[in-house]
């Protein structure tokens, strides 16, 4: 039982002898790692971007989709946004997504991160709007909270540096890491996404980052198209996830891809009741 209380979570009671062993034989999130690839049938998801742009000028992609429905399985399946830390298991008090954007798309634009809090009560159209705030933050010229840290932090002597990012891993072990260091962190996140299609590339699997305490990273790659056997033409695009299996079983997570892929390759009809 640790001694104080975290400001992002709740410590999650209860668990099986199992779980609350992995910590401790898995200490790190690099041997904890499970790779899973994810095909998605995005024709109707792509329709409705050409049909919100025809009739209302909405100019959607599909990471807004995709990260919608995530958002919202994220809500149904709340035993994903969990984490490890100090040997323990914690239930993250918001979704929150991190996410990365050029500043300008060419090769010497920076690479800027974003978190964003979301709720799955949101509307879709209030949910495009938060990440469209949040993009356009992140490419503005005024430094955001990360790059000011960041800023200060590399002025430092190198010896100094190491030993302060330390001694923070150590405090946020027993949950006394400054709420004002690590709640801007994109990499204390439910999920981070890459979108690696928005410039074309194929999904790739992540790493996971020993920093932080984000446990699963979704790589979205291209929409590519494809005809079937049949000669109906489809898009498709595949994500690929690295996820921290400490936090829950492969059913679970299993499901919860499920109805991901339901809520995105079906989208806009009604969903069925949860798994």
């Amino acid at each position: 039982m640790p001694l104080f209380k975290r400001h992002d979570a709740t410590l999650v009671s209860g668990v099986s002898l199992t779980r609350a062993i992995m910590p401790f034989i898995m200490p790190t999130r690099t041997e904890s790692a499970v790779y899973f690839e994810q095909t998605l049938d995005v024709t109707h998801a792509h329709e409705y971007i050409a049909r919100r742009a025809a009739e209302d000028g909405t100019k959607l992609t599909f990471f807004h989709l995709y990260s919608y429905a995530l958002v919202q399985t994220l809500g149904e399946r709340p035993r994903l946004n969990r984490f490890t830390s100090g040997g323990n298991l914690y239930q993250r008090n918001a979704i929150e997504l991190g996410f990365s954007a050029k500043k300008q798309l060419n090769d010497r634009s920076p690479l800027v991160v974003v978190k964003r809090a979301f709720d799955p009560s949101d509307s879709f159209d209030d949910h495009v709007k938060r990440v469209l705030d949040a993009v356009d933050e992140a490419r503005s010229s005024k430094p955001n909270q990360t790059d000011k840290e960041l800023s200060i932090f590399l002025a430092l002597p190198r010896v100094v540096l190491r030993m302060g990012v330390a001694l923070l891993r150590w405090l946020d072990s027993v949950n006394l890491a400054p709420a004002a260091l690590i709640g801007p962190d994109p990499l204390y996140s439910s999920v981070f996404i890459a979108n690696l299609g928005s410039v074309g590339l194929e999904a790739a699997f992540h790493h996971l980052y020993e920093w932080g305490n984000c446990p699963i990273f979704a790589v979205v790659g291209r929409v590519r198209d494809e005809v079937r056997p049949d000669g109906s033409a489809r898009k498709f695009v595949t994500v690929r996830y690295t996820f921290d299996e400490r936090i829950e079983d492969g059913l679970y997570c299993a499901r919860a891809l499920d109805r991901l892929r339901q809520r995105v390759e079906r989208w806009g009809e009604p969903m069925e009741d949860a798994l």
